[in-house]
């Protein structure tokens, strides 16, 4: 009996010793490779590093060895964008209508809006995320939502009572308040902000690549850029109340490095499963530009707009 137990806690230890071993090697291998590296280059593997070992950055091991090969190995997944920077909260340009002039920026303190008065909702919203020396707790959650009184379609938190959507922010809560703070924060809750969701969307995978663009993405790039908004219908539907009901959302990410632009986009239909994977959702901007009928990065040159459009992200970062 005591030979038969002593098996089984040896059998217990075997992969957790694997998995030792597996992150003692890619920490030499890293760890020769950091050695002989520019110093530029040895300053942002060292934040890395650093935010690896960090707990509040969600960074694991792997993480860091895809994005050493990725970064600067891999053949470049984008354009090359030097001196094209973006402005506040776009990067390459806030989103344009080419089809007409619906659409009104409205600018927050972090993040901006692109709001359509006739659907009564926002067709884009955008906003940049830097790495932080530490993830805090975000402030509070604000008790309500706010009507936007730049807006003349004037939605109200109560028009999407027992309508069967949630109040979906685009600019995300947690996001906007951990790295901007509660004035900031409080700007998500206004309906300008807001698109109706289906809760199992909301609470499932974009809630979870909300948190991954939030904390994971910052520590490991530096800094992000988001775009995301609703897919409507043609025509769209509405709520009882008057605001159209996207029958799709969309959530693009960009990341420059070393002059290089790359971008991951998804697309996610209103009846995403709660439990579904980001990959299985993955598109290209040119599609959802078709999609929205947005013109998305539209400050870059044609030829860095049509690689980095044309291109469909192989795997979630």
């Amino acid at each position: 009996m005591a030979r038969r137990s002593s098996s089984r806690r040896s059998s217990a230890r075997r992969p957790f010793r694997a998995f030792l071993w597996i992150n003692l090697a890619v920490a030499l291998l890293i760890g020769g490779w950091y050695i002989v590296q520019p110093a530029e280059r040895q300053h942002d593997v060292a934040r890395l590093v650093r935010n690896t070992l960090a707990r509040d950055k969600q960074v694991s091991p792997l993480d860091l060895a895809w994005d050493i090969w990725t970064l600067y190995y891999a053949e470049p997944a984008g354009p090359a964008v030097a001196g094209q920077a973006g402005g506040a909260f776009a990067y390459g340009g806030t989103p344009r209508e080419p089809a007409g002039d619906a659409v009104r920026v409205l600018n927050n303190r972090a993040y901006a809006v692109g709001y359509d008065d006739v659907l009564a909702a926002p067709r884009w919203a955008a906003y940049r995320l830097h790495d932080l020396a530490r993830v805090g707790e975000p402030p509070p959650r604000p008790e309500r939502f706010s009507v936007d009184r730049r807006t003349t379609a004037r939605v109200e938190p109560s028009d999407y009572s027992g309508s069967g959507y949630d109040r979906g922010h685009l600019a995300p809560n947690y996001a906007i308040a951990v790295h901007y703070g509660a004035d900031a924060q409080l700007e998500t809750f206004l309906m300008s902000n807001i698109a109706p969701q289906r809760h199992a969307l909301n609470a499932g995978v974009w809630k979870r690549l909300e948190q991954r663009i939030a904390t994971n993405y910052p520590a490991r790039y530096g800094e992000v850029w988001v775009l995301c908004g609703p897919i409507f219908g043609e025509p769209p539907r509405r709520l009882r109340r008057g605001a159209a009901v996207p029958d799709a959302f969309y959530l693009i990410v960009l990341d420059e490095k070393e002059g290089q632009l790359r971008a991951q986009a998804f697309i996610f239909p209103q009846e995403t499963p709660e439990s579904a994977r980001p990959d299985d959702f993955l598109a290209s901007i040119d599609e959802i530009e078709r999609r929205t009928g947005l013109d998305f990065l539209p400050d870059l040159s044609t030829e860095a707009q049509a690689r980095i459009e044309s291109a469909r992200a192989a795997r979630t970062w």
